[in-house]
């Protein structure tokens, strides 16, 4: 089966290692297994931890260089198995050739650093959907967390100029690792539908990381799409999940979101191996899933919607 995934993390991982190759590597996603498994398209996060530029002045400006330089690693690894997509019709392009298609994000919307013009600089090198934050605040909005107040808080005055340019431009608007309060405000002022790219549902496993019920109606009734996440402690309080907790978390997620809504956002290689529910090592694992969506009483009509159609609908809809 086909399928595209939202979320992972391997194009920073293998630069943060320097060993391996997109192509082919030790992680969790590499082009040569992709390819095995029928993937059409991945989703590669230029994932910025800015924590890790604490101390320096010019903090946002040297992640913002990163995110650069991590733009040209993934056009410098373009080859026989893979090519850079910007459309959605650059997929059917790319299965023609019997190529897996890559889009490229951005993990951490603060590498804007309050200045719009690198969202035009972003789209001309290939970057079609931005996680508006990561765990810290930044000069979009305020990131997910346990604290209520902060939670509650809304985008910045330029996180809601962002999210009409980003309308303008053809880019898609992430959500997950947002706050509560900036969720709900992308929801407002975004026109186009938006994603959380890699959130399960909140009433399953109470983590703020997650997206509650009215949350998940809310994504659906926008035409956007959550993407299931394989990080245990998302999909089962205390960790230790294992492939049913995943098909567990599709099926709610259809009921409270409609069967239009729900996707695939692995975040595979954005957290430890031991993390990964049992069942699952990486992408050469993922036909296990359909299984186990079809015992957990999932349609095949659902489980092509969750695995395919859905994110091609909002990449027809959102870049055109």
């Amino acid at each position: 089966m086909g399928w595209i995934d939202m979320h992972c993390d391997t194009l920073s991982e293998l630069m943060r290692m320097k060993k391996g190759t997109l192509q082919e590597n030790g992680l969790c996603v590499d082009f040569k297994r992709l390819k095995q498994t029928g993937a059409v398209a991945q989703f590669f996060a230029c994932y910025i931890n800015i924590a890790e530029f604490t101390g320096d002045g010019l903090m946002w400006d040297h992640a913002y260089e990163r995110v650069l330089s991590m733009t040209d690693y993934a056009r410098r690894s373009a080859g026989k198995d893979f090519c850079l997509a910007y459309t959605a019709d650059d997929i059917l392009s790319a299965k023609k050739e019997k190529k897996v298609a890559g889009f490229l994000t951005v993990e951490e919307g603060g590498v804007l650093n309050g200045k719009a013009e690198r969202l035009e600089e972003l789209h001309n090198r290939g970057v079609r959907l931005i996680t508006l934050t990561w765990n810290h605040d930044n000069c979009i909005g305020s990131p997910n967390s346990r604290d209520s107040e902060v939670m509650s808080r809304g985008l910045t005055g330029f996180g809601m100029e962002t999210v009409e340019r980003m309308n303008e431009m053809g880019m898609i608007v992430d959500v997950s690792h947002l706050s509560d309060g900036g969720f709900y405000d992308c929801i407002r002022q975004s026109r186009a539908p938006v994603v959380a790219s890699h959130s399960n549902a909140r009433a399953l496993c109470e983590h703020p990381r997650n997206l509650t019920d009215e949350m998940l109606y809310t994504l659906g009734e926008k035409g956007g799409a959550a993407g299931l996440n394989f990080y245990s402690p998302f999909l089962k309080e205390g960790g230790g999940a294992d492939i049913s907790d995943v098909a567990r978390h599709a099926a709610y997620m259809i009921d409270r979101a409609g069967e239009e809504a729900v996707a695939l956002g692995a975040d595979l290689d954005g957290f430890e191996k031991t993390d990964l529910p049992d069942g699952i090592e990486g992408v050469q694992d993922m036909e296990r899933l359909w299984t186990a969506f079809e015992k957990a009483g999932l349609t095949p009509r659902q489980i092509d919607k969750i695995a395919y159609k859905n994110v091609m609908r909002i990449l027809r809809e959102v870049l055109g």
